[in-house]
């Protein structure tokens, strides 16, 4: 009887699902609407319907819609010390980086972090040539789509690309960039729990989530910063900026440094602070 039962269960549930897509949508909107209708009836996880609408909106976005524009790209120089560029990898928190020759529209290929730290391994750092373990750089238009990039990236098996528009170079776009327009923010090693504000990261960095209170920011740093009319630290920085500020930009505020490591375009959500350093004495 059991059996004829989960059978019977099975049968209504199915004959339910087919009967939302008996009538075929006429355009992408009516698709949508059945989706909803579906997880509106307990048929599709809310999840799954945010992931499906994003497929579908990906499809109509273009590189130049979610790329990080040259201004904000994290890089190296191709003639940087071993030194300078682990300082850059360590502050970006990135793991693939342009390497540049004279500035920024010349790039000459892509750096990941991993083959760094496998040729100091192999052959020392003091014997490190940036040209052993640069990789080629992938250019793409700005024009591309986001659906036709991430079926690329995925042949390619390759995660960053270089963006190019009439000019030169624009920006760069990653597959963690298209995947986040499908699933949402990717969480990653910067992120904090809910109940964790503050977390201290090396001697003088810490990430700070935007809603961290000015007067909990100010008790955990020995600081005395003035609210203005403010009282979370994300909304002092957004006002210090002048504008919401997007993931990269960077700012100097009451003795930090503070970098933008997340954003959407109504406001800042995770925040880089590190200890400005303080000028050598004179004599």
């Amino acid at each position: 009887m059991t059996g004829e039962r989960d059978t019977a269960e099975l049968s209504g549930w199915l004959h339910r699902l087919l009967g939302l897509f008996s009538r075929e949508p006429q355009d992408r909107q009516g698709l949508i609407e059945i989706l909803r209708n579906s997880e509106h009836r307990n048929l599709l996880d809310p999840d799954v319907l945010l992931i499906l609408e994003g497929a579908l909106h990906v499809s109509d976005l273009q590189v130049r819609d979610i790329m990080v524009p040259r201004v904000r790209m994290d890089m190296v120089q191709e003639d940087a010390t071993p030194q300078e560029i682990i300082r850059v990898v360590v502050e970006s928190g990135h793991s693939r980086f342009p390497v540049i020759g004279n500035d920024a529209g010349d790039v000459l290929g892509i750096l990941l972090a991993k083959d760094l730290l496998a040729c100091f391994s192999d052959k020392g750092i003091e014997n490190f040539d940036i040209k052993d373990v640069m990789r080629p750089a992938v250019f793409i238009p700005e024009s591309k789509r986001l659906n036709i990039l991430l079926r690329e990236f995925r042949a390619s098996r390759t995660h960053m690309a270089v963006v190019v528009d009439e000019y030169g170079v624009a920006g760069v776009v990653t597959i963690e960039d298209v995947i986040e327009e499908i699933v949402g923010d990717i969480a990653d090693e910067h992120d904090l729990d809910e109940e964790e504000k503050i977390r201290q990261h090396g001697p003088n960095r810490y990430t700070v989530q935007a809603i961290t209170p000015i007067a909990e920011f100010n008790e955990f740093f020995r600081t005395s910063l003035d609210a203005e009319g403010y009282d979370t630290i994300g909304g002092l920085i957004v006002n210090a900026f002048g504008h919401v500020p997007a993931r990269g930009e960077r700012i100097e505020l009451h003795g930090f440094n503070v970098r933008i490591l997340r954003a959407d375009k109504r406001r800042v959500l995770l925040l880089r602070f590190e200890r400005a350093e303080k000028p050598e004495p004179d004599g």
